[in-house]
C-alpha cells in the first residue's frame, strides 16, 4: 500500500513475515537502531513498516500479550520496536504508523500500552496515550538449603524443560504474561541466557540475577500448589537479603512498595482503553517489555 509523507511516496506493509527482503532489512534497522535482532519472531509479533523503495525507513511492532487480570483472560497489545532511519526522523512516519495500528487494533483488544523513552514523553499523548505509574515490590529473605542448577540454553533438554515450565505461568503474578513464547525466548537466547535456574525440590523455574545483597527475580514458573518463598529462599545465597520483584506477586504478603523509577522507560497507556494501572499498584512483567 503506498503512503504519501510531505510529498514523498513510502510503502506501508504490516504483512512482512514471509518476505525475506523486508525482513533482512526490518532486522538491520533493528540493528543499527537498538542492537538487536528480531528475526525469529512468531506470530504475536507483528511489524508494521514504512518503505522507501526496498529498503525499512520506520517501524512499530504490534505486540499481543495475554494475561490474567483477577480471574479474567485479557488480551492487550503493546506497541515497541518503534525505530526510525536517522534520515527520515522528524516526517511524521511514526504518526502515521500508530495512526494506522490504532484503527486497526483498538477495537481487538481490552489495552493498548507502550514504555517510552524521555525524550518523547511529549509524543504519545497526541495519540490518546496517558502516563501510568509503576510500582515495584521487594521483600525480605533468608538462605535455606536446596539445588539450584543453571540451565544452559544450547542444551535441547533445558531448553524444552523452561517451555514446559513456562506452559504452567507464573502463579504468584498478579498480572503474568501467557501464551507468549516468542518473547520469552527473546530474553532467555538473548539478555537472560546466563539467568535460568531450576530448582528440582519445587520443581520451578527460576528467571534471576544476584545483584549485591538483593535477588533480582523476574519470573517463576511452576505448578500453583507451590510455595514462592520456599522457592525463593532456595535461590538465594547467603548474601541475600531480600528479594526484588519483576513482577507483581498478587498474595497479600507484606511487601515493601514504592514507585518504580526506572531510567528513560515511561509507561503510556491508551485512555480509551482499560487501565488496571489507574487504580492499582502494578508494573508489568519486566521480561514482556517488547
Amino acid at each position: 500500500m503506498k503512503c504519501n509523507i510531505n510529498g514523498k511516496e513510502y510503502s506501508y506493509n504490516s504483512n512482512i513475515t514471509d518476505n525475506e527482503q523486508i525482513r533482512i532489512s526490518f532486522n538491520e534497522l533493528a540493528q543499527k537502531t537498538f542492537g538487536l535482532n528480531f528475526e525469529n519472531w512468531e506470530n504475536s509479533y507483528i511489524p508494521h513498516v514504512l518503505l522507501d523503495n526496498k529498503h525499512v525507513v520506520a517501524n512499530v511492532s504490534v505486540n499481543i500479550i495475554d494475561t490474567v487480570w483477577q480471574n479474567q483472560r485479557k488480551s492487550y497489545i503493546q506497541l515497541g520496536t518503534i525505530m526510525t532511519d536517522i534520515e527520515y526522523r522528524n516526517k511524521g512516519l511514526a504518526r502515521l504508523l500508530i495512526n494506522k495500528i490504532l484503527e486497526e487494533w483498538k477495537d481487538k483488544c481490552d489495552a493498548v500500552y507502550l514504555f517510552a523513552n524521555d525524550s518523547v514523553l511529549d509524543f504519545y499523548p497526541k495519540f490518546g496515550f496517558v502516563e501510568a505509574i509503576e510500582y515495584q515490590s521487594e521483600m525480605p529473605i533468608y538462605k535455606t538449603q536446596g539445588v539450584v542448577k543453571k540451565l544452559d540454553m544450547s542444551l535441547p533438554q533445558d531448553r524444552e524443560l523452561l517451555l514446559s515450565k513456562y506452559s504452567q505461568s507464573n502463579p504468584f503474578s498478579a498480572l503474568p504474561m501467557i501464551d507468549n513464547v516468542g518473547l520469552l525466548m527473546f530474553y532467555c537466547s538473548q539478555f537472560m541466557n546466563n539467568n535460568i535456574y531450576y530448582i528440582e525440590k519445587c520443581d520451578a523455574i527460576v528467571i534471576a540475577e544476584y545483584e549485591d545483597d538483593s535477588l533480582l527475580c523476574f519470573d517463576i514458573f511452576c505448578n500453583n500448589d507451590k510455595d514462592m518463598c520456599d522457592i525463593l529462599s532456595i535461590m538465594a545465597i547467603e548474601s541475600t537479603k531480600n528479594v526484588v520483584f519483576g513482577f507483581t506477586p498478587k498474595s497479600a504478603y507484606n511487601y515493601k512498595i514504592s514507585r518504580l523509577n526506572k531510567k528513560n522507560t515511561t509507561l503510556f497507556v491508551l485512555s480509551s482503553k482499560e487501565n488496571v494501572f489507574a487504580h492499582n499498584q502494578l508494573m508489568f512483567p519486566l521480561l514482556s517489555h517488547a
